[in-house]
Protein backbone atom coordinates (compact mmCIF):
# COMPACT_ATOMS: atom_id res chain seq x y z
CA UNK A 1 0.00 0.00 0.00
CA UNK A 2 2.90 2.37 0.72
CA UNK A 3 4.15 1.82 -2.81
CA UNK A 4 0.75 2.80 -4.20
CA UNK A 5 0.67 5.99 -2.20
CA UNK A 6 4.19 6.89 -3.36
CA UNK A 7 3.18 6.23 -6.96
CA UNK A 8 0.04 8.40 -6.63
CA UNK A 9 2.17 11.17 -5.13
CA UNK A 10 4.65 11.02 -8.02
CA UNK A 11 1.84 11.14 -10.56
CA UNK A 12 0.33 14.15 -8.76
CA UNK A 13 3.72 15.94 -8.80
CA UNK A 14 4.01 15.28 -12.54
CA UNK A 15 0.52 16.61 -13.17
CA UNK A 16 0.87 19.76 -11.08
CA UNK A 17 4.39 20.42 -12.34
CA UNK A 18 3.24 19.88 -15.95
CA UNK A 19 6.02 17.32 -16.28
CA UNK A 20 5.79 14.60 -18.92
CA UNK A 21 8.04 11.70 -17.93
CA UNK A 22 9.79 9.46 -20.43
CA UNK A 23 8.09 6.10 -21.00
CA UNK A 24 10.48 4.08 -18.80
CA UNK A 25 10.11 6.51 -15.89
CA UNK A 26 6.34 6.60 -16.32
CA UNK A 27 5.93 2.81 -16.48
CA UNK A 28 7.98 2.36 -13.30
CA UNK A 29 5.39 4.42 -11.44
CA UNK A 30 2.27 3.60 -13.48
CA UNK A 31 2.51 -0.15 -12.98
CA UNK A 32 2.48 0.39 -9.22
CA UNK A 33 -0.34 2.94 -9.24
CA UNK A 34 -2.67 0.56 -11.06
CA UNK A 35 -2.75 -1.53 -7.87
CA UNK A 36 -3.02 -5.00 -9.42
CA UNK A 37 -0.70 -6.38 -6.69
CA UNK A 38 -2.91 -4.89 -3.96
CA UNK A 39 -6.13 -6.11 -5.62
CA UNK A 40 -4.56 -9.55 -6.04
CA UNK A 41 -4.03 -9.75 -2.29
CA UNK A 42 -7.52 -8.41 -1.58
CA UNK A 43 -9.04 -10.97 -3.94
CA UNK A 44 -7.30 -13.77 -2.04
CA UNK A 45 -8.87 -12.74 1.28
CA UNK A 46 -12.23 -14.38 0.57
CA UNK A 47 -10.74 -17.61 -0.76
CA UNK A 48 -10.65 -19.45 2.56
CA UNK A 49 -8.00 -22.06 3.28
CA UNK A 50 -6.79 -22.13 -0.32
CA UNK A 51 -5.16 -18.73 0.24
CA UNK A 52 -2.31 -19.70 2.52
CA UNK A 53 0.41 -17.50 3.95
CA UNK A 54 2.62 -18.83 1.16
CA UNK A 55 0.14 -17.54 -1.43
CA UNK A 56 0.04 -14.10 0.16
CA UNK A 57 3.84 -13.99 0.36
CA UNK A 58 3.97 -14.97 -3.31
CA UNK A 59 1.58 -12.14 -4.24
CA UNK A 60 3.47 -9.56 -2.18
CA UNK A 61 6.73 -10.38 -3.97
CA UNK A 62 5.41 -9.29 -7.38
CA UNK A 63 5.36 -12.48 -9.43
CA UNK A 64 5.60 -12.36 -13.22
CA UNK A 65 1.88 -12.95 -13.81
CA UNK A 66 0.91 -10.03 -11.54
CA UNK A 67 3.40 -7.72 -13.26
CA UNK A 68 2.12 -8.88 -16.65
CA UNK A 69 -1.52 -8.17 -15.74
CA UNK A 70 -0.51 -4.74 -14.43
CA UNK A 71 1.21 -4.06 -17.74
CA UNK A 72 -1.81 -5.14 -19.78
CA UNK A 73 -4.21 -2.93 -17.88
CA UNK A 74 -1.85 0.05 -17.79
CA UNK A 75 -0.83 -0.05 -21.45
CA UNK A 76 -4.34 -0.68 -22.76
CA UNK A 77 -5.79 2.09 -20.59
CA UNK A 78 -3.10 4.50 -21.75
CA UNK A 79 -3.58 3.56 -25.39
CA UNK A 80 -7.30 4.25 -25.03
CA UNK A 81 -6.97 7.54 -23.18
CA UNK A 82 -3.56 9.19 -23.82
CA UNK A 83 -1.36 10.38 -26.63
CA UNK A 84 2.22 9.18 -26.95
CA UNK A 85 4.78 12.01 -27.00
CA UNK A 86 8.26 10.48 -27.03
CA UNK A 87 10.99 9.58 -29.50
CA UNK A 88 9.43 11.69 -32.29
CA UNK A 89 7.60 8.72 -33.78
CA UNK A 90 4.13 8.63 -35.21
CA UNK A 91 1.28 7.59 -32.99
CA UNK A 92 0.73 4.57 -35.22
CA UNK A 93 4.31 3.35 -34.73
CA UNK A 94 4.07 3.97 -30.99
CA UNK A 95 0.91 1.86 -30.78
CA UNK A 96 2.52 -0.91 -32.83
CA UNK A 97 5.35 -1.03 -30.30
CA UNK A 98 2.95 -0.99 -27.35
CA UNK A 99 0.99 -3.84 -28.95
CA UNK A 100 4.24 -5.84 -29.21
CA UNK A 101 4.73 -5.31 -25.48
CA UNK A 102 1.16 -6.46 -24.85
CA UNK A 103 1.73 -9.60 -26.89
CA UNK A 104 4.86 -10.34 -24.85
CA UNK A 105 3.11 -10.00 -21.48
CA UNK A 106 0.19 -12.17 -22.65
CA UNK A 107 2.79 -14.83 -23.46
CA UNK A 108 4.22 -14.37 -19.95
CA UNK A 109 0.74 -14.94 -18.50
CA UNK A 110 0.20 -18.05 -20.61
CA UNK A 111 3.55 -19.39 -19.48
CA UNK A 112 2.71 -18.76 -15.83
CA UNK A 113 -0.70 -20.40 -16.18
CA UNK A 114 0.68 -23.50 -17.92
CA UNK A 115 3.76 -24.05 -15.77
CA UNK A 116 3.28 -26.15 -12.64
CA UNK A 117 3.40 -23.95 -9.57
CA UNK A 118 2.95 -24.16 -5.82
CA UNK A 119 0.19 -21.55 -6.08
CA UNK A 120 -3.27 -23.11 -6.58
CA UNK A 121 -4.86 -22.60 -10.00
CA UNK A 122 -7.90 -20.93 -8.39
CA UNK A 123 -5.63 -18.15 -7.15
CA UNK A 124 -3.75 -17.83 -10.44
CA UNK A 125 -7.09 -17.54 -12.22
CA UNK A 126 -7.99 -14.59 -10.02
CA UNK A 127 -4.88 -12.80 -11.26
CA UNK A 128 -5.54 -13.81 -14.87
CA UNK A 129 -9.03 -12.33 -14.60
CA UNK A 130 -7.56 -8.90 -13.81
CA UNK A 131 -5.73 -9.03 -17.14
CA UNK A 132 -8.83 -10.27 -18.95
CA UNK A 133 -10.87 -7.46 -17.46
CA UNK A 134 -8.33 -4.86 -18.55
CA UNK A 135 -8.28 -6.34 -22.02
CA UNK A 136 -12.07 -6.11 -22.27
CA UNK A 137 -12.35 -2.64 -20.73
CA UNK A 138 -9.78 -1.03 -23.03
CA UNK A 139 -9.94 -3.18 -26.19
CA UNK A 140 -9.79 -1.49 -29.60
CA UNK A 141 -8.66 1.82 -28.11
CA UNK A 142 -11.96 2.38 -26.30
CA UNK A 143 -12.12 3.32 -22.63
CA UNK A 144 -15.18 1.34 -21.54
CA UNK A 145 -14.31 1.87 -17.88
CA UNK A 146 -14.73 5.64 -18.05
CA UNK A 147 -17.28 5.73 -20.86
CA UNK A 148 -19.78 2.99 -20.12
CA UNK A 149 -21.55 2.05 -23.32
CA UNK A 150 -23.53 -0.74 -24.92
CA UNK A 151 -20.70 -3.31 -24.71
CA UNK A 152 -20.55 -3.11 -20.92
CA UNK A 153 -24.33 -3.00 -20.57
CA UNK A 154 -24.70 -6.04 -22.83
CA UNK A 155 -22.11 -7.99 -20.86
CA UNK A 156 -23.69 -7.15 -17.52
CA UNK A 157 -27.09 -8.15 -18.88
CA UNK A 158 -25.71 -11.47 -20.17
CA UNK A 159 -24.22 -12.23 -16.76
CA UNK A 160 -27.00 -11.15 -14.45
CA UNK A 161 -30.23 -10.58 -16.36
CA UNK A 162 -30.07 -13.18 -19.15
CA UNK A 163 -27.62 -15.80 -17.83
CA UNK A 164 -26.97 -19.01 -19.73
CA UNK A 165 -28.88 -21.81 -17.99
CA UNK A 166 -26.64 -24.52 -16.59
Amino acid sequence: MKGSVRAYFNEAKWLHGEYVPIVEEYMGIALVSYDVPMFTIISFVGMGMIATKKAFDWAVNGPKIVRACSTIIRLMDDMASHKVKQYSVSEKLAYLELNKQLEKVWKDINQEMLRPTAIPMHLLTRVLNFGRTGDFMYKDGEDRFTNVGEAIKDNIASLFINPVPI
